[in-house]
């Protein structure tokens, strides 16, 4: 606790302006428990870069957190970029702060000599992710804390090729950021280097969204959707982008359309949670729409609900949207002729479908630890390779490589494309997912995730991985475990043969458990929020699309049976 104390005070000296003084102070006075969570240690760059709770404090996001990161981060760019004129682009959500916070980032940027475009209101992250390569910049930042609760912002760096920082600059940047004291960023703005910008790139981006996402889909006069952007920055660009791709019949829930970051009508903003679109989904019902399309606050995830076989609209898992999405893109790449190079690619925790779906279609499939940047540093890393696209399980696509992450703008359009065609068709997006599972065996995921908050918190979830790897899982519902992937180690042992092999991503906390009737369990401690997360997947044959809802509730009881044994339910 003295050091946490010494640490604190620190935050008392004359540097620090005269509001983050008092919190601190007060902090010291009356609320030590709060004082520890604040300052037991630094904020860190997880899998979706800085993010957390807003508030003075070294493990809180401010002025002084980003700042710090922004001093580094001017520092690494002026060192391998010397006599170049460095260029940065910065966005912001709708989340509270984000636009002071930008325009903090932006001063720090420009008082080390560092041109800033700012982007003058709030826009999406794949706009940003766009904008780096669209401006030429070096450097991209956006102020989001995605899907996390109202009091979280974060802080998002993509280089150059568009793509969030990987290997090895993220080291290195994170280095010269540790080196760093408070007390050496140069909040002294230059305003001659910050320059507004918004209607030029917002024409570039959503005009390149309906290019890539329109694949003159049949049917869209006849076609209703339902859009909700949940509080966020989606609805900046994805009404545009229907409307100009020929959808007219789009219903906007109003409720919903006015970007707020304390997100009044959900209780969480993330699509993932069935809730998130519950607003939309009633509106559907009530209107007879044939599609719920809503994204989270900074338009990189979606959710989808379409209509199933008894006509109910029924919300679609990350895996399931991202396994139609990718099958489409593969039909119309194959249609025009493949020419050997093309890949597509998923994560270590998504569903194994994409691979069975890749390898029929005699496409390559490249996989990736969780998060998009892995993705992006694929395509940088494979340059006469043409990525078709691909996601995660967590609701996250991409379409081809304009953007370099996920992209809820594009693969919306993308999403309609393929529902308004199917069922111009006479059939649906639902009864085409069934027909994947006939033609790639029927996979179905589930997501189990356990909230840890605080410093107790962390060390519970530091545990929980040790405690699996002490302890391994011998069987799930009675079928051995035959493989284990230990990505922290590199290592996947076949517990059949004992042979030991090296896995050639690189290291994360992750365990991978496969069986002999290929159930796979995964563990992992979540990079953006306070989380552990079990990701399962199932699989049997589909012999006809008849034979659905019957595969489908043995695959359900099996999946009840699998967490009532793990005791996650």
């Amino acid at each position: 606790m003295d050091n946490i104390l010494n640490t604190a005070k620190t935050w008392l000296t004359d540097f620090f302006d005269a509001d983050t003084k008092k919190e601190v102070q007060d902090l010291i006075d009356n609320n030590t428990e709060e004082l520890k969570d604040r300052f037991y240690k630094n904020m860190e760059f997880g899998t979706g870069g800085m993010r957390g709770v807003m508030g003075a404090g070294t493990n809180r996001i401010n002025k002084y957190t980003l700042g710090k990161s922004t001093q580094g981060l001017s520092n690494y760019l002026n060192e391998v970029y010397k006599g170049e004129e460095l260029k940065v682009v910065i966005a912001f959500d709708c989340r509270h702060n984000s636009d002071t916070l930008a325009k903090t980032v932006a001063e720090v940027f420009s008082a080390n000599g560092i041109k800033v475009y700012l982007f003058s209101e709030l826009r999406t992250t794949p706009e940003l992710s766009f904008a780096v390569r669209h401006l030429n910049c070096h450097a991209g930042i956006v102020l989001t804390a995605s899907h996390n609760p109202p009091e979280y912002n974060g802080y998002k760096v993509y280089w150059t090729d568009g793509g969030q920082i990987v290997p090895p600059q993220d080291g290195k940047i994170v280095a010269e950021i540790n080196s760093l004291s408070f007390e050496d960023i140069n909040f002294k703005a230059n305003p001659d280097l910050i320059e507004l910008i918004d209607k030029e790139v917002d024409e570039a981006f959503i005009s390149e969204s309906v290019a890539r996402g329109s694949f003159n889909a049949k049917g869209k006069d006849d076609f209703k959707i339902v859009f909700t952007s949940l509080h966020g920055t989606s609805i900046t660009a994805i009404p545009e982008v229907l409307k100009r791709a020929g959808y007219k019949n789009v219903t906007i829930i109003e409720e919903q359309a006015k970007p707020d970051g304390n997100f009044p009508t959900v209780k969480s903003p993330n699509p993932e949670e069935p809730e998130a679109l519950s607003m939309a989904i009633k509106k559907a019902e009530a209107i007879g729409a044939d599609m719920v399309v809503g994204t989270d606050p900074d338009s990189d995830r979606l959710g989808i609900a379409v209509r199933n076989l008894d006509g109910e609209m029924e919300i679609l898992n990350g895996n399931q949207a991202m396994v139609l999405m990718t099958k489409f893109l593969l039909e119309k790449a194959k249609q025009e002729g493949f020419k050997g190079n093309e890949f597509v690619a998923s994560t270590i925790v998504s569903t194994p479908m994409m691979e069975a779906m890749s390898n029929a279609y005699g496409v390559e499939y490249k996989t990736a630890l969780t998060g998009f940047k892995w993705i992006g540093k694929m395509i940088k890393d494979f340059p006469n390779q043409n990525f078709i696209g691909g996601g995660e399980e967590s609701f996250g696509f991409m379409v081809g490589d304009f953007v370099r992450d996920k992209d809820a703008v594009t693969s919306t359009l993308l999403a309609c494309e393929i529902a308004a065609n199917a069922k111009a068709n006479g059939s649906s997006f639902y009864k085409d997912l069934i027909d994947c599972y006939v033609d790639y065996g029927f996979y179905k995921e589930k997501l189990i995730s356990l909230t840890k908050k605080g410093m107790q918190g962390a060390e519970e979830i530091k545990q929980m991985m040790i405690d699996f790897k002490e302890n391994p899982v011998l069987s799930i519902d009675g079928s051995k475990v035959i493989i284990v992937d230990d990505y922290n180690t590199s290592t996947s042992k076949n517990l059949k043969t004992g042979e030991v092999s090296t896995i050639d991503i690189p290291k994360s906390n992750v365990l991978i458990y496969t069986t002999e009737d290929g159930t796979k369990m995964a563990a992992r401690p979540s990079g953006t929020e306070p989380k552990i997360k079990f990701y399962f997947s199932i699989n049997t044959s589909l012999a006809t699309a008849s034979a659905f809802k019957e595969v489908n509730a043995k695959l359900e009881a099996k999946v009840a049976r699998i967490l009532s044994e793990l005791k996650l339910n």
